[in-house]
């Protein structure tokens, strides 16, 4: 290979063709897979593929994505979605979550990762679906099925790490750099010596997954821990690459950013944000605690519960600046002033079910009318509303962490996690799941079943008529709210109100708790757009909500 001015090496073989199989033989003798591989039929150690997708990049002139407000997202794994765990049997549930109104599915990371099951935050070869579940036509065939059924699909990359395992990267460039450090150690150069290589490298990755895969949008995880002094900020710059690039389609990017910086989400004018959205831990963080009555570690920061949900769910953050009691730190700035429509709301997602004890959910402690006043105010509320798989049907599959390395690394997982799990209620150093084992993967893998007999069906019924309210009587508003709202506290009843531009107001009052409350708040609603629970003139019974339109 011949050494090019810009420090890329070049090589032509006319006789290459798709489904040829090659590996690099460095000077040192290492031999290693393409950084670039599109496919790893043999994993991450073996040899890369050529692929052409070229046939399916050519514009599609009917999808042309769908607006932010439009979505009510799904997060899934591919893994333990299905039985069959692949990209194809992903598609034979698209009716099913076409029919319950879901508009987007996000991917957990499908970047090539070692061994046979991982959550996929352990990727190393950015470019390749991973083989376990299926091929890179499996991946196109997913997209397009998922297309024609007005489905969006995003997918979650990440940035800020790569896997331990089966990361050749550092072997070809400086891709990490001691400037900065992170949990994982040096962090990835985006700002050092050499840096623009890596830097091209990332953004033509998420160009890569929009154009060649003609996927909808991408969920940046941990932007906080992608450190960049230089500017523009490597976030900065894919957002404006993807924007310029591809300005033609609803493409949509998300954080994860557990500093909660609003920066990243202010909107200017008419132009559209660099990135649409933030997933929202404090809703999450607020509503747990109001229906569980959990307050261990972080949970500790949200005891008040009535109150933190109202200011999460009026301005965003609850912490805009104040210090929290489990880190000792301040955290979040503020953020009011940003739409309702740039955080993503949940009851769980893969984090918040993976990293307890048992990888239980939620749903499977909490009695029935805190769950559905739960289901109500993440659908119902203007911010855009996600589900974790198998929410819909109240399973009670836990959802573990898993992964699958070689026994010296997997030794020092088991350990790793063991001590991380120690700190939380209700772990059992007896019986703490191995997150190395295959069984605990397949116990995490859906239980169908339970979605075609009650009480699953009584809940599918439920979300259908709750994602059906928001699109005709939700979605609607959402243009209309430039900004944040505000939020009225009577005992522990909470009235928040979002403004909209045209003079209206849209309206929650809520009872979050099990005990009824005095309250005379939803006296001023002219038009109810749902309501749950038992209303009085003067109050209202546990878990009880309405939402509604004034004048």
């Amino acid at each position: 290979m011949e050494r090019q001015p810009d420090g890329q090496f070049h090589l032509l073989v006319p006789e290459a063709k798709p489904g040829m199989r090659y590996r690099f033989h460095l000077p040192d003798g290492l031999v290693v897979p393409d950084p670039a591989s599109r496919h790893q039929p043999e994993d991450v150690f073996g040899p890369s593929e050529l692929v052409d997708l070229s046939h399916y990049r050519r514009p599609d002139p009917i999808w042309q994505g769908r607006p932010w407000a439009d979505m009510v997202i799904y997060e899934l794994h591919v893994g333990t979605f299905t039985e069959e765990g692949t990209f194809r049997a992903v598609i034979e549930k698209l009716d099913h979550l076409a029919g319950l109104g879901i508009t987007a599915i996000q991917l957990m990371p499908i970047a090539d990762f070692p061994g046979s099951r991982n959550w996929g935050y352990d990727g190393v070869l950015p470019y390749a679906p991973d083989s376990v579940y299926g091929r890179p036509d499996d991946l196109v065939a997913l997209v397009e099925a998922a297309h024609q059924r007005g489905i969006s699909v995003f997918l979650d990359v990440v940035y800020n790490h790569f896997g331990p395992s089966g990361n050749f990267m550092a072997a070809y460039a400086p891709l990490f750099s001691p400037h900065h450090q992170t949990p994982w150690g040096d962090g990835v150069n985006f700002d050092d010596e050499q840096s623009e290589m890596v830097r091209a490298f990332l953004i033509e990755n998420a160009l890569h997954w929009l154009e060649e895969y003609r996927i909808d949008g991408l969920r940046l995880d941990a932007v906080h821990a992608i450190r960049d002094d230089s500017k523009p900020h490597f976030l900065d710059e894919l957002a404006m690459r993807v924007r310029q690039r591809l300005g033609d389609r609803h493409v949509h990017l998300i954080v994860e950013n557990e500093e909660n910086n609003p920066r990243l989400l202010e909107r200017s004018g008419s132009d559209a944000p660099l990135f649409n959205a933030q997933w929202n831990d404090d809703i999450h963080h607020a509503l747990h605690v109001a229906t569980s009555g959990e307050t261990f570690g972080y949970y500790g920061d949200y005891e008040e519960a009535g109150p933190a949900l109202a200011r999460a769910l009026a301005e965003g953050f609850v912490f805009q600046g104040q210090v929290m009691s489990f880190s000792g730190e301040t955290r979040g700035q503020p953020s009011g002033h940003i739409s309702p429509v740039a955080f993503i709301s949940f009851l769980h997602n893969h984090d918040q079910i993976g990293n307890r004890a048992n990888g239980d959910r939620i749903m499977a402690t909490l009695p029935e009318p805190a769950l559905a006043f739960a289901a109500a105010i993440v659908l119902l509320s203007p911010q855009i509303p996600m589900l974790f798989m198998g929410e819909e049907w109240s399973s009670q599959r836990p959802f573990p962490y898993f992964c699958d390395f070689d026994e010296e690394l997997n030794a020092a997982v088991r350990k790793g996690r063991r001590q991380e799990l120690s700190k939380l209620p209700g772990f059992d150093g007896e019986h703490v799941l191995d997150p190395t084992s295959e069984d605990t993967f397949r116990s995490g893998i859906l239980d169908w079943e339970a979605a075609t007999s009650t009480p699953g069906t009584t809940w599918i019924d439920r979300y259908r008529q709750l994602i059906t309210l928001r699109r005709e009587r939700v979605a609607p508003l959402l243009p209309l709210m430039d900004q944040g709202g505000r939020y009225v506290l009577d005992g522990a009843a909470i009235r928040v109100e979002w403004p909209l531009n045209d003079g209206r107001s849209y309206i929650l009052v809520a009872n979050p708790t099990d005990g009824a409350v005095e309250t005379h708040m939803e006296s001023d609603l002219v038009d109810v757009v749902y309501a749950q629970g038992e209303h009085k003139p003067d109050g209202l019974g546990p878990w009880s909500l309405v939402f509604g339109i004034k004048q």
